[in-house]
Formats: C-alpha cells, sequence, structure tokens
C-alpha cells in the first residue's frame, strides 16, 4: 500500500500562480490567479460579488483570460459596458452550477447518465459534461466545448473547474 504523493491532494492547488485556499470563499480566491484576471473583472461588472460570496455551495467553470480572449474581437469589451450588463450576468451565471459538484460528482453524474450529464446552470441554461480521455468535457447551448484543465479547487463556499473556453448559452 505505498503512499507515496498520498499528501498532495492536501496541498492547496495553484491557480494562475497562486494557491487557491479552501477555506476561502470562490471570489477572494479567484482575485489572487493571475489567469482569471478577465473573470473577476466581469464577475464585478456584473455585480455578481455579493453572490459568489454567498455560502452557496456553488460548482464555478472558471475561464481563463486566455478563454476570454479567445472569443470575437471586442466581445469581452462589448459585454463589460454598464448597458450589456444582463447578457454579461447570464454568461456568468451559465458557467455557474448550483451545489458542490466536484470531479467525482461530475464522474458520477456522466456515468450515471450514461456518459452526458446535463448540469442545470444558475441562468436556467443547461451545460453538457462528459469524460474525454479522462477529463471533463463542458459543452454549451451552442455546441462550444470547454476542457476543465484544473479540477477540484474546493473553496469554503463551493469548488472551482478551470475551463479553457468560455461557455454561451443558446
Amino acid at each position: 500500500m505505498g503512499m507515496s504523493g498520498g499528501n498532495a491532494t492536501m496541498q492547496n492547488p495553484m491557480v494562475g500562480g497562486a494557491p487557491m485556499f479552501p477555506t476561502k470563499d470562490i471570489v477572494d480566491n479567484a482575485v489572487n490567479s493571475k489567469d482569471h484576471t478577465t473573470l473577476v473583472a466581469a464577475v464585478k461588472a456584473a455585480d455578481l460579488v455579493g453572490t459568489l460570496k454567498s455560502p452557496g455551495p456553488f460548482t464555478v467553470f472558471a475561464p481563463t483570460n486566455t478563454a476570454f480572449a479567445a472569443l470575437p474581437a471586442g466581445t469581452v469589451d462589448t459585454l463589460l459596458k454598464p448597458e450589456n450588463k444582463p447578457t454579461l450576468t447570464k454568461v456568468l451565471t451559465y458557467h455557474v452550477v448550483p451545489g458542490r459538484m466536484d470531479g467525482t460528482a461530475l464522474a458520477k453524474a456522466i456515468q450515471a447518465g450514461g456518459g452526458k450529464a446535463m448540469l442545470k446552470t444558475a441562468s436556467g441554461d443547461t451545460l453538457t459534461a462528459a469524460m474525454s480521455g479522462g477529463k471533463v468535457m463542458v459543452t454549451d447551448a451552442k455546441g462550444g466545448t470547454a476542457t476543465v484543465t484544473i479540477a477540484n479547487v474546493y473553496q469554503s463556499n463551493g469548488v472551482i473547474h478551470v475551463v479553457d473556453k468560455v461557455l454561451l448559452p443558446g
């Protein structure tokens, strides 16, 4: 029963060069990740800070800056304008699934669904999760698929899965 590396699970995962502390909430951890400055700016613009600091729990698929940068030119700037707050809010809440669904829970849901799990998001829409090559893939309403690049970043009020694409509601 070799336990080599058994303690690795107890260490705080690094996201965007910063340790993520399970005692901190989603917002307090995200602000420290240099890979999530766009997401944090968007959460602030959409007035979702209060929501994401509440007890939750929430499962957040957190797109990196690179994921936001991959959107068509000008998309992020447009979304951050005050007049587009409803759209921005919808896009962001589409990345939030109520409850604490870590990788194990996601895998179980995918298995139970015969290879696909339909996840009801905070925006009222659906994301489809599936496994591919040992990684969780999340598909949006438009057919775009994001890969979970860092899973199970535990927070005091939920769990974050870092994704490489911005998911878009229908």
